[in-house]
Parts: C-alpha cells; structure tokens; sequence
C-alpha cells in the first residue's frame, strides 16, 4: 500500500487546491528555467545556495515566500508538493537537487557544471 492510497479522494483534492496559485507559480518557473531556487527571505542556508550558484557563474530564478514570520502556509504547500521538508529547494533541469548543503556537495564532487549542462 503506497501513502497515497491512504488518502480520501476528499484530502486528495483539498491537498491540491491548498494554495494552488503558489504551486502553479513554482511548477512553471522549474518547467520554464534551468535552475530555480525556492526559498524565503532571513534563512542562511537560502542565501547559501545563491552565493554558491553566484560563485559558479550560473544563472538562476530566485522565487522567495515570505520569512520567519510571514507566508509559511505558502512555504508549507511547497513542501507538501515537493516532498522536501526544508529551504531551499534547489532545482536543475526540473529535478529537484536538495538544499543549500546538497548544492555544496554536489560542486564539492565536482558534478554541479555538468549537472547544469545536462538537458
């Protein structure tokens, strides 16, 4: 039995309405764009990843939710979608790479510039 199916139809569709408009906004900007960070305003490891990715010379789509104290239904409805429970969320080519310290690792392994050149 997966997760899934221990769902109602009912939670199913509550789940994809919950702030549709913000997931809609993600979806396509990770559809449209090589690489998109997620993120919010006040969180270190967020500011992490840009600076690796500003280091690197890549470009990016920067999409912030609020911060600490603002926007976390938002920010909550992107977990739910993605099934990653923290910011960032670093994507690339629409997969989603991890965070700020999974970015790192992934340049630390030297992987990062052919991951971004990978169609």
């Amino acid at each position: 039995m997966t997760v899934l199916s221990r769902f109602h139809p009912s939670a199913v569709a509550a789940r994809e309405r919950f702030h549709a408009d913000t997931i809609a906004e993600v979806s396509g900007a990770i559809a449209r764009d090589k690489v998109v960070v997620v993120g919010m305003g006040w969180n270190p490891h967020v500011k992490k990843a840009r600076r690796i990715l500003q280091e690197e010379d890549i470009g990016y789509t920067y999409l912030e939710y609020g911060n600490y104290v603002s926007a976390w239904k938002k920010r909550l409805a992107i977990k739910i979608w993605a099934g990653w429970p923290t910011f960032p969320m670093v994507f690339v080519n629409g997969a989603l790479v991890g965070g700020g310290s999974d970015l790192e690792a992934v340049r630390k392994a030297g992987e990062l510039k052919a991951l971004i050149a990978a169609s």
